[in-house]
This record gives structure tokens, sequence and C-alpha cells, in this order.
């Protein structure tokens, strides 16, 4: 997606958003914090864009390359914006109608009445054969 005669690059992100760039040959990834860094444009370079958090609102958060062209001089940038989702697989652990992110159920299970974790149905049957 590099623009012709782009030998360099360089990331900007917001502050929600990690950014990973890893470099063909080199175990290791870098981190795409330090503004104003370029790494060379080569085959096999990779960005890994990750967030830790879900978002607020749509669209919250960007990434935005920047495609260098010998000597520094600027060709073009391309950009995307993100949005986090929140995926959560709580569940209702004491069995009380609330599903709680903390509940000192989740690591236990027991039968009965006052019983507690999480129950689990699971359909066996052939719908399609």
């Amino acid at each position: 997606a590099a623009p012709a005669g782009a030998v360099a690059f360089g990331v900007k992100h917001t502050e929600g958003v990690s950014v990973d760039v890893l470099l063909r040959g080199r175990a290791e990834p870098e981190p795409a914090a330090a503004s104003g860094t370029k790494w060379p444009l080569h085959e096999g370079t990779a960005l890994r864009v990750s967030m830790s958090q879900a978002s607020s609102e749509i669209n919250d958060n960007k990434v935005t390359v920047s495609f260098y062209a010998e000597g520094g001089k600027p060709l073009n940038q391309a950009g995307v914006f993100l949005t986090g989702i929140g995926i959560s697989l709580d569940v209702d652990a004491d069995r009380d109608g609330v599903v709680e992110k903390n509940s000192p159920h989740k690591a236990s299970w027991a039968w009965g009445p006052d019983g507690h974790g999480a129950i689990l149905l699971v359909s066996c049957d052939k719908d399609f054969p």
C-alpha cells in the first residue's frame, strides 16, 4: 500500500492504541511510541495494532502511517480509525440474575439451591445430518 518511491515510514497513533513494528529478520517487535521515528520500508515489514480497552465512542482512536522518499521527503499518509469493542465472558456465577465481573464464585461450582457457578446447557442433537 506504500506509494511509489517510498523508502521509509513513520507511525503516529492516539493514546488508546498500541502499535508494534515487526521488521523483517528481527525476532522482537519495536514499539511505535516515539514520535518522529522512521523505519525502513522492506517487504515483510508489518504493523501490529492493538487496543487494551473498549472505546468510549465510535472511531475514537486512529493510526496514521506516513511514507517518506529518499532524504526524508514526505510522500503521502494513510490512516485508519479504530473502535475498540469490549467482550466479556463473565457469567451469573452466584445465580442471582446479575452478571458480575468480580464474583468470588467464578472459580468454583456447587450443586443445589444455594449453589454457585456457571450452568452450561449443551445441545448435542443432530440439527443437520
